[in-house]
């Protein structure tokens, strides 16, 4: 995927720019990336695309985490009402 489709602001360009970002600032950054990427374009492949082009020298940088994490499937919720909630089971 081209680059100025995956970061279509240039959010997480800028991020790699940025000399002493935090963890926190570029988890920031992220929910503004996140929310400025159209639709139509699959989130997981824009975030492969982002760290292939980012990570080459950017390993230990605080958004090459951030975007490795993201990529990362949540787990299954658990149902937590009901009887067996309430008993801690």
């Amino acid at each position: 995927m081209e680059l100025s489709k995956a970061d279509p602001k240039g959010l997480v360009r800028e991020s790699y720019r940025i000399d002493g970002i935090t963890l926190e600032e570029c988890r920031s950054i992220f929910i503004d990336w996140a929310l400025s990427v159209p639709v139509d374009v699959d989130t997981a492949e824009a975030l492969r695309s982002l760290l292939a082009h980012y990570i080459p020298g950017n390993e230990t940088h605080p958004m090459t985490g951030v975007l490795t994490e993201a990529l990362v499937a949540p787990a299954a919720p658990r149902r937590k009402g009901g009887r067996m909630g309430r008993l801690g089971a």
